[in-house]
């Protein structure tokens, strides 16, 4: 970690990076490299809650990287792993991390600057994809375009300022413990719903579109489904606790999964004219949204661009109607009041 000549390090907060990890062997050093060649000049340490279903995450970070602490995560979920790590940290300021994601050498810096300026709880950025082949490229199109996106700010960008989430996060220790941390019982959805409790509180959560972390999409087809089958699966479930938080692009995939049930029921009964008319305008509508994205994007990974928007589209909307169940054996953090 290298040193920002012009900062004092002894006036500047502790920084405890946390990072939830399962299966990551083959990703995480990416990932801490990143970390490690952050510009902070402050204390900052890191910490690897570790659910991997083998041994050999723990060994390639405790190989090469010796000053990074591992703790268990036995429940192997994201919010009981960010917990695990926040419980051992020791810095006022909580940096979020994933081993999807590699951070820029600014970005804690960038955070703990913004949290000062701004005063908020939290403040997160923009997710860029990256990826090496043509269907992690195709995946960064979707995600990075209202085509997968719909409007969320944090993958599309736009003006800095208060949001209801974003990507990540770099939290004030005191407002994420106040808030009562990451629920456990959600697999998914944990940021969004802990945004949710610390704006419950009057805190301020706040968009920086300077502040960019780089993000490498699934890699293959199936990966990609079941990641947006269990988005699906997890909204409805969030959304229960408070429909204040529903948006247009919640609604968006599932009203298209209905879309096409109701065009099979037609055609079941007897009417295909009918039938073909929703499917055939959702075909067009990929297709021409593609089109559009790879002139404007430059990019030949836009040919899989159909393929991959209608499996995000589908899996998400059909697992919208299979709502999750939280495990009952993890509590909730008390909601504010």
């Amino acid at each position: 970690m290298s040193d920002c000549p012009n900062e004092n390090p002894a006036s500047l907060p502790s920084v405890s990076v946390i990072i939830p990890a399962r299966n990551a062997e083959a990703m995480i050093s990416s990932t801490l490299d990143s970390v490690m060649a952050q510009d902070y000049a402050g204390a900052m340490e890191v910490i690897v809650a570790d659910g991997s279903d083998s041994p050999a995450t723990a060994e390639v970070v405790g190989q090469q990287y010796p000053t990074v602490q591992i703790v268990p995560n036995p429940e192997r979920t994201t919010p009981n792993g960010l917990n695990a790590a926040l419980k051992e940290a020791s810095g006022q300021i909580a940096v979020r991390c994933d081993t999807h994601t590699e951070l820029p050498p600014d970005y804690v810096r960038r955070g703990v600057e913004t949290l000062a300026r701004t005063g908020a709880a939290v403040v997160g950025g923009r997710q860029r994809p990256v990826g090496d082949t043509l269907f992690e490229r195709a995946v960064g199109l979707a995600i990075s375009t209202p085509l997968g996106a719909g409007d969320a700010r944090y993958r599309l960008g736009g003006p800095e300022g208060p949001v209801d989430n974003f990507y990540l996060g770099v939290y004030r220790r005191d407002a994420l413990e106040a808030a009562g941390g990451f629920d456990p019982a959600l697999t998914r959805g944990q940021d969004a719903e802990l945004n949710w409790r610390l704006r419950r509180r009057g805190e301020v959560v706040w968009f920086d579109p300077a502040l960019t972390v780089f993000y490498r999409p699934r890699g293959d087809l199936r990966a990609l489904a079941r990641q947006y089958f269990d988005y699906g699966r997890w909204k409805p479930v969030i959304l229960k606790r408070n429909l204040t938080e529903l948006r247009v692009r919640h609604l968006a995939a599932p009203s298209i999964a209905l879309g096409l049930a109701g065009s099979v029921l037609l055609a079941v009964a007897g009417v295909p004219s009918m039938a073909v008319a929703f499917p055939l305008f959702y075909a067009v509508a990929l297709i021409f949204g593609a089109l559009v994205v790879g002139i404007c994007r430059w990019d030949t990974a836009a040919i899989l661009l159909p393929m991959v928007s209608a499996t995000m589209h589908l899996c998400y909307g059909v697992g919208f109607f299979f709502p999750a169940q939280p495990d009952p054996a993890f509590t909730r953090p008390q909601r504010p009041t």
